[in-house]
């Protein structure tokens, strides 16, 4: 028995942002992933959250994002819990420094 592709949980406020930052219409974006814009506008509306593999490939291209970037997928608890080039945890407070 064949098991289904696994999908991605994507962050439609991530992708709407990113495309304006490229100055894209979600038409436009949307033929340059070879989705429809009605599927697109869905996805930035949160209505959709699942994508298939070859659909999230095709959609971090148009928005010419790196396969090793997730910044268009919703934070997973390792996302929340990675640590920082200094050693603290993304997030976390930070001590203030002594005054004196």
């Amino acid at each position: 028995m064949e098991r289904p592709q696994p999908t991605f949980q994507v962050d439609g406020a991530a992708i709407r942002t990113r495309r304006m930052e490229l100055g894209m219409t979600v038409r436009g974006c949307a033929r340059a992933a070879g989705l429809s814009h009605s599927y697109l506008s869905e996805l930035e509306t949160g209505l959709k959250e699942d994508m298939r593999p070859p659909k999230y490939a095709g959609l971090r291209t148009a928005l010419q994002i790196q396969p090793d970037d997730r910044r268009l997928l919703i934070p997973t608890p390792e996302d929340q819990h990675r640590k920082e080039p200094d050693g603290s945890q993304e997030g976390a407070p930070r001590p203030h420094p002594d005054p004196g």
